[in-house]
This record gives C-alpha cells, structure tokens and sequence, in this order.
C-alpha cells in the first residue's frame, strides 16, 4: 500500500487493497508477529513477565475484554496505555465523523450519508495510533450521557431538527472511542445504573440512548482497572458487568527487592544537577526495603497496599534532601547518605494508609520504624549481626572499640546540612570505624567509605548497641544506657 497521506477518498483507499480490521484483530495479529520476531511486549513492565503478561497476552489472543484487578500502584494503567504500541500505526477513518467511522464500514447516520452524497469522493483522513486511546477515571458523578450521549437540544435548535430525529445525539466518550482502546479506571466507584448501561456494549456493541432504536455495533477494546479494596470500602462491580469481561487478570507487586529497584530506577528520573548527585547501590536498596517492611508492618493497612509510587516519590525526595545541601554550602556534587531517607519523611507519610494502632503512633513514627526496619535488613547482609557479636563476649569483637567510644560518654552529629568535609571530619571521630568498613569493604571510594561508616552507626544503632536520637536539625550518635538514663529523667520530670 502506498503512504497513507497520499490516500485521501474513499475511491483511492478502495484501490489501495486496504483490508479492514476489527481493533481485537488488529492486536491479536499485531502480537502474534511481535512474539515471533521474540520483540519485547510490555516494554518498562518490570516482575510480570512470568504472571501478568501472559495472562494479558492470552487475552489479547482470545479477543477479550480485560480487567486488570490489583492494589495501587502495580502498572494497571500503564499496561493499558502500553497496549496501544499493538496497533496499526495509521488507519483511516471518515474525514469529520464523530466516532471515528471506517470509510469500508461506516456505523453512523453521517458516515453512510457522506458516503451515499460522495461515492469514491468521500474524503477520508488517517488515524495514528498515539491517538487511539481513551481514558475515564470513574467516579461517583460520572452520568450515563458522559459515557455513552444524550440528546443536545441546541443542535437540534441549529439544524432545526425533531427531538426524534438521529442527527441531534451528542456522542460521549465511548462511541467517540470507536476503534480504539477504551479504558475506566477504578470500575467499582462506577454508579451500578451506570455500570447496567455498559452491559449492551460489551455484549452486543450497542448503545441506547433515550428512546433511540439506536444500533452502532462498535469497535471498542475495553480494558477495566479496579482495586479490591474498592469492592469492601466504596463501591464493587455488578455481577452481570463482570461476567461480560472475558479475562480478569490479578496483577501484584514487585516479588523482589531487585525487581522493586529497577522499576524505581526507572521511574524516578533525576531532575537538573540532580543526574551529579552520587548514590551508593545500599541506599538505593533501603529505598525498596522501606516499601517492603511498609507491606508487611502491623501499622499499615494491607488491604490498601503500598503503592510502587512511594518508591519512586522517596527516592526523588531523598535526591532533593542531598541537592538541597550541596546547594547551601556552595557545591555542585555530592552524595547522598543515610541521613537523607529522613529528609524523604514527607513521601512516605503521604504514601501508606495506617490501621488504628498505626494511627495512634502517628505517620511520622511509623515512617521512621519503616526506616529503622529496612535498616536493619539490610545491615545483616553486609555486616556482622551486632546481637551474634555481643553473644559472643569476645574481647576482640568486630563493633567493641565503638560501641566503647560511646560508652564512654562521646556522640556524633550527623547534620542534615553539614558539608561533606564536616561529615568526613565528624565521623572520623569514631576510632576503628573506617579500619572496619575498609575490612567489610575493600576497594570502594571515598564517598562509599564514608557512607558505609554511616551507615555502620545506624546498623548497631537498629541493634541496640548505641543511641539514635531523631532531631529536627538532623541524627545523633551516643551511648544506648546515658540516653535511656536521659529519657527517664525527661519523663519523671
């Protein structure tokens, strides 16, 4: 076929051989040619190549109309928009029509008339498939003339129409989604009459609009989003309409820390100098560790999950905290420490739903539990267990010489906006704890030495071997029995 801006009637588009395809048809060939050439199908769909892709595959090739059910933030709506990479890059359409009429198989009163006035000379323009895609996000005051139309008496005052006549509909969302892909997120906040009113499309195609013996048997690939806790809090999807969606597909979050990381790696774009900032590959596994312990803590509630975005928006605010700092003491590189998942409070909190317990704690308490939580997972996997090493009563044990510093009445301060030689300066202060992440780490750089050395006081700070106290200006280090001390004393005061 020759290029497509070059077929502009109906005459020539005959003469092109073009074949026409229901949009189902034109996904199912469309993959089955990308599986054979072994060509990615989901690209940036990350912990699903085992589960949710090919139940979405064997829907597409069985021609079904998908839900996708799952918690937030698992790729629901991104697997939908992906979809549209399965179409034709061009089809034509009825130059002016509304639904978007197949100039070989027009639907509508004014597709059939132009064509019956014109013939072959009917003009005809071309759809790329960037703007086959539609999306509704359902809520309570969606009505059924948003979705599927209603009369509009002011054209049918300009055109000087009766009420009856076929020509003064106003089209919504759905017929104007013909041939394309058609998506309603959040399904169960759909009104049920506005769910019943969906039940002919599905099945038949049709669409009934007031008393219109209407039948347009559109071209639709409808594809659902709903979250089970939806079915419970607000709303659920009525037993008919999900028996006429042929595939329901369970989608789930990341099944590993790895798969997590890359998913937020992907996501969580650096913004400027942001691209400068150096982050070592321990802190950007707390960052997923924190949306794992969030997952199974006792202060979150399950059933509303914990969203991939929470990832993401701690890692771009983790990120700021470090620009933030370069920024006010003159610099343009930095790293990024520990210190900095506290100055990404914010992300979390907004992220989790807490049960009743978490909510007497506050979300900012349960924020810095999750912290000190992932912490500690990940501190065993690097570091001797601080518990194992104090069981031992070993005189030479790896963490004595520290947790003695402190014992004997010093602490550190790990500033929020302290300097990276300030930084250097205090935590060199701390005898024997860069000789021990240079044995537990050899050649790293300087920036991962200093790091790890933080990142060591915060590991037996989560073990109980020395104090961390949480300020408004930053993190300090001291002794566990003087700060306990200190605490009671506060309390009894």
């Amino acid at each position: 076929m020759k290029n497509v801006k070059d077929i502009i009637n109906l005459g020539q588009l005959k003469a092109s051989k073009y074949e026409t395809k229901s949009i189902k048809e034109e996904l199912r060939i469309n993959l089955i040619e990308k599986l054979k050439a072994k060509k990615p199908i989901f690209e940036g769909i990350w912990g699903y190549e085992d589960t949710v892709i090919p139940e979405i595959i064997k829907a597409i090739l069985s021609k079904h109309n998908i839900n996708l059910l799952g918690l937030r933030g698992q790729a629901k709506t991104k697997i939908a928009r992906l979809m549209i990479e399965l179409l034709d890059e061009n089809i034509p359409f009825i130059t002016g029509s509304e639904i978007l009429d197949d100039p070989l198989n027009p639907i509508s009163n004014f597709g059939k008339s132009l064509i019956k006035e014109n013939g072959d000379n009917t003009p005809i323009s071309w759809l790329h498939r960037s703007e086959r895609y539609a999306e509704k996000l359902a809520t309570p005051d969606v009505s059924v003339a948003d979705l599927i139309g209603d009369i509009d008496p002011i054209k049918a005052n300009a055109l000087k129409l009766s009420y009856a006549d076929e020509r003064v509909i106003h089209y919504g969302l759905i017929p104007r989604s013909n041939r394309c892909i058609f998506v309603i997120n959040e399904l169960p906040d759909l009104q049920a009459r506005i769910q019943v009113a969906l039940f002919n499309i599905l099945q038949e195609g049709d669409i009934q609009i007031r008393g219109f013996k209407l039948r347009l048997p559109l071209d639709i690939q409808f594809v659902f989003t709903a979250n089970p806790e939806d079915y419970t809090n607000r709303g659920s999807i009525v037993t008919p309409l999900k028996d006429r969606i042929e595939s329901q597909i369970i989608t789930h979050y990341p099944k590993s820390l790895e798969i997590g990381k890359k998913i937020t790696q992907q996501e969580a774009l650096p913004k400027g100098n942001q691209s400068k900032i150096y982050i070592n590959e321990i802190l950007k596994n707390l960052v997923e560790e924190i949306a794992i312990q969030a997952r199974n803590s006792e202060y979150v509630d399950p059933k509303s999950g914990v969203s991939a975005r929470m990832t993401i928006s701690t890692f771009e605010n983790m990120l700021s905290s470090a620009e933030y700092r370069a920024i006010i003491n003159g610099g343009q590189y930095t790293f990024a420490r520990i210190s900095d998942l506290y100055g990404a409070l914010s992300a979390i909190n907004g992220k989790i739903e807490l049960v009743y317990e978490g909510e007497i704690e506050g979300p900012a308490i349960v924020a810095q539990k999750l912290i000190s939580q992932a912490v500690r997972e990940e501190f065993q996997k690097y570091f001797p267990n601080p518990e194992k090493e104090r069981k031992s009563k070993t005189k030479s044990g790896v963490y004595n010489e520290i947790i003695n510093w402190f014992s004997s009445g010093n602490q550190i301060s790990i500033l929020n906006n302290t300097s990276d030689l300030q930084y250097f300066n205090e935590l060199e202060r701390v005898p024997s704890l860069k000789d021990l992440v240079k044995k537990v780490f050899s050649s790293k750089s300087k920036e991962d030495i200093y790091f790890l050395m933080e990142f060591t006081l915060h590991g037996l700070a989560e073990f109980s071997q020395i104090s961390k106290e949480n300020a408004d200006e930053g993190l300090h280090f001291g002794d566990l029995l003087n700060n306990m001390l200190k605490s009671d004393f506060e309390d009894n005061e």
